[in-house]
């Protein structure tokens, strides 16, 4: 199956166990274990914003840092930035918070809801350049499936 293929097949199972009587932390934790099952990433999770920070969330893959500054790394660049951060080589990416030194490519996706971020999807491939616009383009999709669960 090629890449777009893989989404347009996942967007519906996605959406198919997506619960709006549980709260969020529940389908963020079942759509990380959907796209890291379905493609293989290294790491697939959220950081939630908590109190002017991103807290680790619910996540599929290795140990991971627990905390992270608004604009710091990527993901805090994603959400200062508002908008999806897609890095071909996490080495090149000034400010990279190494993780694990297995991370060599990532791509951020900010998850909305009333205009607020609220979190942002993290996915993290051992390959470089495993990102780009057809990934940005699907995780957006499937990151607004939670626009409308509460917090």
């Amino acid at each position: 199956m090629t890449k777009t293929e893989k989404y347009t097949s996942l967007i519906p199972q996605i959406q198919a166990v997506m619960d709006p009587k549980v709260d969020i932390i529940a389908n963020m934790a079942n759509m990380a274990t959907m796209l890291h099952e379905t493609f293989g990433f290294w790491w697939t999770g959220f950081y939630r914003v908590i109190n002017n920070e991103l807290v680790l969330g619910p996540f599929q893959g290795p140990l991971a840092c627990t905390r992270i500054a608004f604009g710091r790394g990527v993901c805090g660049t994603s959400w200062k930035e508002r908008r999806t951060v897609v890095v071909p080589d996490v080495e090149q990416f000034p400010g990279h918070i190494a993780c694990s030194s297995a991370s060599r490519s990532e791509i951020v996706v900010p998850v909305f809801q009333n205009e607020e971020i609220v979190a942002v999807l993290d996915i993290d491939s051992a390959e470089l350049n495993t990102f780009d616009e057809i990934d940005a383009r699907y995780l957006q999709e499937i990151a607004s499936l939670l626009s409308d669960f509460e917090e």
